[in-house]
């Protein structure tokens, strides 16, 4: 099969032919339908995750059916329409068994700490409790994003902030993740400021209902704070947003939020860092902050944001602004690295 493959951490990848995978006795063989550019890609690619070892096919967003099983399956089968969460649990840990596979101890996840989704076919493990059926008449556009950007959003809005109706939320970084979120908070009926450098993604933010925007392009901290304070104020909550979420992964960015807060405010932290960052502690002890972190969410909880999709109140499509083929990965992948186009990009092997 064809897949997109690098030999060593930033060297430019390339496609390549390599030998179809097998399924494991617990798992299956998807084709892939289509599957999803991330910047979790780059931070692997980089060298910033020590679960990916090189060489690797990153990639895990996707949507798919399965062509082989291995014996051990038993809820799914050939031909199936499926997708899955890119962290996938063990199914028989604590974590797992009470129903928090995303921080399962020996989770397995495409793209991480196996082969990914850039490729004809990826493998997954545990299939009987890590895929999500899909309607089929949904399309590949509103299926995969809610493998790592919706799922990673919906659970940290919707379970970890529980995020209410009518509350501002404040999203920082609007590429795919943070864009996510933006629907979702509207969605649920919370009001929300989009945040970000970038013109075109914060003007696309707003096109999915952001009710505010502030460009932080050249502001410190202390200023975006203040902007994101007014703007708040605008949407009818002074003292600053009920909820932040930082969904690109800066150390500016994410005190930023921290420093816009209100008291007993909560922030979700979503965007990975590729240090340790310095975070405004002092400020989560007097106010009371809650410091939330939302790492994907198990396959049994996907029901609700399903519901969302194929009742059209969600539309994960409406965000695709760029699809490509397998061979034209490498050059995405590496340019995910630099500022780009809003919107999520898409990949047809």
């Amino acid at each position: 099969m064809r897949a997109v493959l690098y030999e060593a951490f930033g060297q430019p990848p390339s496609v390549v032919t390599v030998d179809p995978p097998t399924p494991p006795d617990h798992g299956v063989v998807i084709t892939v339908e289509a599957t999803g550019v991330c910047r979790s890609d780059w931070h692997a690619w980089s060298g910033h995750d020590d679960s990916v070892s090189a060489p690797h096919v990153p990639g895990h967003e996707l949507v798919g059916r399965i062509v082989r099983a291995g014996a051990g399956v038993t809820a799914f089968s050939p031909g199936d329409r499926v997708t899955v969460p890119f962290v996938c649990g063990c199914g028989t840990c604590e974590f797992c068994v009470s129903g928090n596979a995303q921080v399962c101890p020996t989770q397995t996840q495409p793209g991480f700490t196996h082969w990914g989704s850039w490729a004809e076919e990826v493998v997954i493990h545990h299939a009987d409790v890590n895929l999500v059926s899909v309607p089929e008449d949904l399309p590949a556009e509103a299926v995969l994003p809610l493998g790592c950007r919706f799922a990673t959003a919906f659970r940290g809005l919707h379970d970890r902030a529980q995020l209410r109706s009518g509350e501002v939320v404040a999203v920082f970084g609007c590429g795919g993740v943070g864009l996510s979120a933006v629907m979702i908070a509207r969605a649920i009926g919370a009001e929300v400021i989009a945040v970000d450098i970038s013109a075109d993604a914060l003007t696309l933010a707003e096109s999915m209902g952001a009710g505010a925007a502030v460009d932080s392009t050249g502001l410190t901290e202390a200023e975006v704070a203040d902007r994101v304070r007014v703007a708040a104020a605008d949407l009818g909550t002074a003292d600053g947003p009920h909820v932040t979420v930082e969904a690109l992964g800066v150390d500016s960015t994410l005190n930023a939020a921290l420093l816009s807060l209100r008291p007993l405010g909560r922030h979700v932290q979503i965007g990975l860092l590729a240090a340790r960052p310095t975070t405004a502690v002092p400020r989560i002890i007097s106010l009371e902050l809650s410091l939330l972190g939302s790492h994907g969410m198990a396959a049994g909880d996907y029901a609700p944001l399903l519901r969302l999709v194929a009742d059209g109140r969600l539309r994960p499509q409406d965000l695709v602004t760029r699809t490509i083929e397998l061979d034209e990965a490498p050059a995405a992948l590496v340019g995910l690295g630099e500022p780009g186009a809003a919107g999520l990009t898409i990949i047809r092997p």
